[in-house]
């Protein structure tokens, strides 16, 4: 069994937010204390990354800008040297739309990706599905 680094950042996000955590357990015990909440920010005036079918609802639009927002923010972390690890959460659609847009650097220090919507669980709950991950 792997294991997640004692310090290292777990995101979990959706389209409507992300909750920074970090783990604080030891050896193999995951155990995740919530640092911060991340809301998207003007997202009417932002818009998301690269093209977008005209089908598109305002919501996946939104979603879409946030997580364009989200991994920039991880970027700009990674380069600050922030943290040393990352666990990434968040549905398919939100990782499909960051994958792209990480620095080198942030995937890098990737540890894990999960694809799963965790973003409004409880902390047991993200705790459990990091482990059975693993």
């Amino acid at each position: 069994m792997k294991k997640i680094p004692t310090g290292a950042w777990v995101v979990v996000a959706d389209g409507s937010g992300a909750r920074l955590l970090r783990n604080v357990g030891k050896g193999l015990n995951v155990s995740l204390e919530q640092m911060k909440l991340v809301e998207p920010k003007d997202l009417a005036s932002e818009g998301p990354a690269g093209r977008q079918p005209p089908e598109r609802s305002t919501a996946e639009t939104d979603a879409a800008t946030f997580a364009k927002q989200l991994a920039r923010r991880l970027n700009a972390a990674a380069l600050k040297n922030e943290f040393s690890h990352l666990v990434l959460a968040a549905d398919p659609q939100a990782l499909g739309q960051m994958r792209p847009l990480l620095h080198e650097e942030t995937a890098r220090r990737m540890v894990e990706e999960l694809n799963k919507s965790l973003f409004r669980a409880p902390l047991e709950e993200i705790e459990r599905a990091l482990k059975a991950s693993w």
